[in-house]
């Protein structure tokens, strides 16, 4: 298993993350367990703002915190000077719960409620990034009941597809997302956003898609982006003070893996969007990003105990964890793969090859298929890395299993900022009816 950022194998050949024996931390705090290293998502984040702080750009990094959004991670973002999207009303929730700086939080989604808007109104948020003409009127529509401007970015797509999962390709031209160029709603957007009283159109918004290895794609949908921003500056004298480009950034998750450093992807969509608009004599706008996975996904750690063993002579020995699609559920939805390692037996050989099959009760609770590991045993701590981005976010109770507990790790010290989930959490919106005999 590639150890990422501060993980190592210390003297008793254990893992350790953050100064912290892996082995300690399960015996703490039970597992299935999310660890975080600390320093690495930190060094993530200033790796991407010190490439902008060199390009000459004024510019905003904001956090996706779909990938993982804790009141804890918030407060980390805050600290490191990045701004935050939000896509819903309970990661708007969190966000002021932690205390985030409400002037640098965007709120995106492709069908907020009435209600969520009227939140992040209240809050008096940074932005929306509106996503169709029917936000985009309801938006307006309150501007005017409140009597005030609703700051906007229109969110649109380039017909650019990342070489990516078919599933998390959101730039092309067929999406739910976003407002089409090739067709002109994009233009039409911008008109209807700019002719209003109520709106302040900042700029324009896109993503390509996620997990993405080159730069390519980018500057294809930058330059569609130009295009479409200069013929918006010549039919309705539009200006954009934004321009975002959304995220997408790969990590590595297995050997074949091969993402950019974050300077990397930065230097190439600077020097596209300063080569496409110096070409066209227009000014250059601030520029946004939004790395989600590429911050905190690598950070992530999954640690389990291993249970139950079972072997079909020629054809696959399972070995079973204590968790599965209920704290990560991208391998059944994603058919997505990980590497991972014994972590209370780190120098031993690898001598055979197993699947890891999670605990629930569905066939497609697989975790890791066909994985070369020391021979497992009952107790064995098996740490999954690369965990950090949708596993915590997309956990849940199926089985009416409790969703597990998380840990930041940072020069030998733990800090929970996630409590595990116990039956009584998990129970306790559970109304029996009236009529129930256990009632009478």
């Amino acid at each position: 298993m590639y150890l990422h950022g501060t993980s190592r194998v210390n003297e008793k050949g254990h893992l350790e993350i953050g100064g912290c024996d892996v082995t300690d931390l399960a015996a703490e705090y039970g597992t299935p367990l999310y660890v975080y290293d600390e320093a690495l998502i930190r060094s993530k984040c200033r790796a991407f703002v010190d490439a902008f702080r060199e390009s000459g750009f004024s510019f905003q990094v904001a956090y996706a915190s779909k990938a993982f959004c804790t009141m804890a991670m918030c407060k980390l973002i805050e600290e490191e000077g990045l701004s935050l999207d939000v896509v819903s009303g309970g990661e708007l929730f969190t966000a002021l719960q932690a205390g985030f700086p409400v002037e640098r939080i965007h709120f995106h989604g492709n069908n907020k409620s009435i209600e969520e808007i009227e939140m992040a109104l209240d809050a008096r948020i940074g932005c929306f990034v509106v996503d169709n003409f029917y936000e985009l009127s309801l938006l307006a529509q309150l501007g005017e009941e409140r009597q005030e401007k609703v700051a906007v970015l229109l969110r649109v797509t380039p017909g650019v597809e990342a070489h990516t999962h078919e599933y998390i390709s959101t730039g092309q031209q067929d999406s739910k997302f976003g407002f089409d160029v090739k067709s002109g709603q994009a233009l039409e957007a911008i008109r209807q956003a700019n002719e209003s009283k109520w709106l302040h159109l900042l700029g324009v918004h896109s993503h390509i898609g996620s997990q993405i290895f080159e730069t390519d794609g980018f500057l294809v949908a930058i330059k569609r982006l130009v295009e479409l921003l200069e013929e918006a500056k010549e039919k309705f004298g539009f200006i954009s003070q934004v321009l975002n480009v959304g995220g997408g950034f790969g990590i590595r998750y297995v050997e074949g893996d091969t993402p950019l450093a974050p300077g990397d992807y930065v230097k190439a969509i600077t020097a596209a969007v300063r080569a496409e608009l110096s070409d066209r004599q227009m000014p250059l706008p601030e520029l946004w990003i939004e790395p989600g996975r590429s911050i905190i996904g690598d950070a992530g750690t999954t640690l389990y105990h291993i249970g139950s063993q079972k072997e079909i002579p020629n054809v696959r020995k399972y070995v079973a964890v204590n968790g599965g699609m209920t704290d990560n559920l991208r391998p059944a939805l994603y058919q997505a793969q990980y590497e991972a390692a014994i972590a209370n037996r780190m120098n031993e050989s690898d001598t055979e090859t197993v699947s890891i099959a999670g605990k629930c009760c569905e066939t497609g609770d697989m975790l890791i298929r066909d994985i070369t590991l020391p021979r497992a045993k009952a107790g064995d701590i098996l740490a999954v890395s690369s965990t950090g981005a949708y596993g915590y976010a997309m956990s849940n109770n199926y089985n009416r299993i409790p969703r597990p507990a998380v840990v930041f790790v940072h020069d030998g010290t733990a800090e929970l900022v996630v409590k595990r989930e116990t039956f009584a959490d998990v129970v306790s919106q559970d109304v029996l009816p009236k009529g129930s005999k256990v009632l009478r």
